[in-house]
């Protein structure tokens, strides 16, 4: 099994620029976290930061982007419009700085200082959000903006846009399964906009179908875990396809802290919250397995998360 990324073959070109190749992100082995109850247990984590912005994002942002340069929908200076709570507002300001799209992006008044200042590096035009309504309450500011100016604007909407869970379908789906050789036993992802459990899990479902699925979402509607969703108090994003997810496993907040200072200091790994979570839900899964090859998604690196103070706890 490799743990480097494949050769990138696949240089995506959006017009008028090229534009950096996305995915083959590598696997790496967990080893220090992992106490499995079995050595035939083996935890490798799918490092989605190695993409072009830094983070699984990409994948959806360059397949949404694709389609709407295809179909014109950004023709005449139309503005691309979405709400994000950072990441995907952060593909798409990369994306689209190359290929001189203007964008325009919701998002929480309390997104990480990082991803704001990022998001103005790259000339976004931002429009802070309530924080108490979260990206929920983004995305209702994006949709009544697109409402109001249809001709100014194109709005992506990530939630309900097929490309964000085709583009894991087309992409992450493959890599895993051959990244493992074939080996996979489960995969588990976050719960967000749902894409990428939702394109994966229905590649898998086609191409290895004894491979279980585990969603990991936070264990109350209130929580610290950007970029992820409790479904049952929040809208389901219309892309979310419930039939792909075996499992979902429920993350507390201070669980998914705790898991992110372990990964910094016991694997080298310097990861967000969401990817925490992740991590916690994967490890549980071993406690009750004797052979297994679990494959969780990372989507993004901590250098994001910083400036919160849970990093600086014991």
């Amino acid at each position: 099994m490799t743990t480097t990324a494949p050769a990138r073959t696949d240089s995506l070109t959006l017009s008028p620029a090229p534009i950096p190749p996305v995915g083959n992100t590598p696997l790496v082995r967990l080893r220090r976290v992992v106490d499995a109850a079995s050595p035939a247990v083996e935890v490798w984590a799918k490092c989605e930061w190695a993409n072009p912005s830094g983070s699984v994002k990409d994948r959806a942002a360059a397949a949404i982007l694709r389609q709407a340069i295809e179909e014109g929908s950004l023709a005449d200076g139309r503005v691309l419009l979405d709400s994000t709570s950072g990441n995907m507002g952060i593909a798409y300001a990369t994306f689209a700085a190359a290929l001189g799209v203007p964008v325009h992006l919701a998002l929480p008044a309390n997104a990480s200082p990082e991803r704001i200042a990022v998001l103005r590096a790259l000339g976004a035009q931002l429009t802070l959000t309530d924080p108490t309504e979260g990206s929920d309450g983004a995305r209702l500011v994006a949709a009544q903006m697109a409402a109001d100016e249809p001709r100014r604007f194109f709005y992506a909407d990530q939630y309900s846009h097929p490309a964000n869970w085709r583009a894991h379908f087309d992409t992450t789906g493959p890599e895993v399964l051959a990244q493992t050789e074939g080996r996979l036993t489960h995969f588990v992802a976050g719960l967000g906009t749902t894409g990428t459990l939702t394109g994966t899990g229905r590649f898998l479902r086609r191409s290895a179908t004894a491979v279980r699925l585990v969603g990991v979402q936070p264990a109350t509607p209130l929580h610290g875990l950007e970029g992820l969703k409790h479904l049952e108090t929040s809208p389901v994003p219309p892309i979310f396809d419930p039939t792909v997810v075996d499992e979902t496993i429920a993350v507390e907040t201070e669980d998914a802290y705790a898991m992110a200072r372990r990964l910094a200091r016991d694997e080298g790994l310097l990861v967000g919250v969401s990817a925490a979570a992740a991590a916690v839900a994967a490890l549980r899964l071993t406690s009750r397995l004797d052979s297994a090859v679990i494959v969780v998604l990372f989507p993004d690196s901590g250098l994001k998360y910083l400036t919160q103070d849970f990093w600086s706890r014991s």
